[in-house]
């Protein structure tokens, strides 16, 4: 069963379609899904690139169950795809091109959160080499050079993951 926002659609439970009706409500569900599911992540992908984590983290529950959704749908279609290539070809053909739209962005957002990732990471680590230098001796070797803390001097640092 593939529940959207104020409607049912119940293509036979786990069973691949077997009408073309059925074929156009299981299409219809699966982008109905997938829109919701985009405008969810483009809201995140604009959070997060404003800076706004905690709003953006505070998506997560309403995107796992669009995600769930989405997943039910497309195992539905992937089993209903012999049938869908000789009895609605154009609508399995409309499905693949909405399904290339809804990857790109899939793509952005992911690329929005890798990036989101390595500037954090590398505010903690440098933070972290801050703190190992103000909390290292500071002495110089032979050669004049400032000498690197040995690992009995390093301190660890703690990250709060709470907003």
């Amino acid at each position: 069963m593939i529940s959207t926002q104020n409607q049912s659609v119940q293509p036979a439970a786990a069973q691949p379609v077997a009408t073309p009706a059925e074929a156009r409500k299981l299409a219809e569900a699966l982008i109905e899904v997938m829109d919701g599911l985009l405008k969810l992540i483009e809201r995140e992908t604009e959070l997060v690139r404003a800076g706004q984590i905690a709003e953006a983290m505070r998506l997560e529950g309403d995107k796992t169950g669009r995600t769930k959704q989405y997943i039910t749908a497309i195992t539905l279609v992937r089993a209903s795809q012999p049938y869908m290539a000789k009895a609605t070809p154009e609508l399995l053909a409309t499905l693949h091109r909405h399904h290339e739209v809804f990857r790109a962005m899939l793509q952005v957002n992911l690329t929005v959160l890798a990036t989101a990732h390595a500037v954090s990471e590398g505010i903690v680590r440098g933070v972290n080499a801050e703190v190992q230098k103000r909390n290292s001796p500071q002495t110089y070797t032979a050669y004049g050079r400032p000498t690197a803390p040995s690992p009995r001097q390093l301190t660890p640092i703690a990250v709060s993951r709470s907003l």
